[in-house]
């Protein structure tokens, strides 16, 4: 494993593994969010986006943890050697996206948000985008990760015991 995509919803720990994997396996870590969201959550440009996420697909080692655009997520799958998808129960993203915004309101955590942002503002925001990824976008996601160009490819991380082991 040299170029791992990990994707699912928010609150599933894909950064947290993304770190816990770089360090493992001594591969560099890369957050779509770090590069998509500037200071106050105002989305940057696209092309930034695109730019930074195609230099990190020309390296020969990477784990690159997030979302996209749609083309971006079917380049970094066709590029990567391992896909981990992380697709818990809904209650429990909730359950995780929201002791994480009171660990980071505390003080606790540092690891997140990006930047310049901050946790605890947007979390109404956060929990309405949740609903629509599970909703909407999870279906295409495991669409995808089905495509018989990366289905063998494909980790699912189901629950958080998956993710522990």
């Amino acid at each position: 494993m040299t170029r791992i995509a990990i994707i699912g919803n928010a609150g599933g720990g894909k950064s947290m593994l993304g770190r816990h994997l770089g360090r493992m396996l001594r591969l560099p870590v890369h957050s779509i969010d770090d590069v998509q969201w500037g200071p106050g959550w105002t989305r940057r440009p696209a092309d930034r986006l695109d730019e930074a996420h195609a230099t990190w697909l020309q390296r020969d080692r990477w784990i690159i943890d997030g979302w996209g655009s749609w083309a971006l997520i079917s380049a970094r799958f066709a590029a990567a050697d391992t896909i981990v998808v992380v697709d818990f129960p809904f209650r429990v993203h909730v359950r995780w996206a929201l002791q994480r915004q009171v660990e980071v309101a505390l003080g606790w955590r540092r690891d997140w948000p990006p930047e310049g942002c901050a946790a605890w503002p947007i979390t109404k925001e956060l929990l309405r985008v949740m609903r629509y990824v599970d909703r909407e976008l999870r279906p295409s996601l495991l669409a995808l990760a089905r495509d018989a160009r990366f289905a063998d490819r494909v980790v699912y991380l189901r629950s958080p015991r998956a993710l522990r082991e």
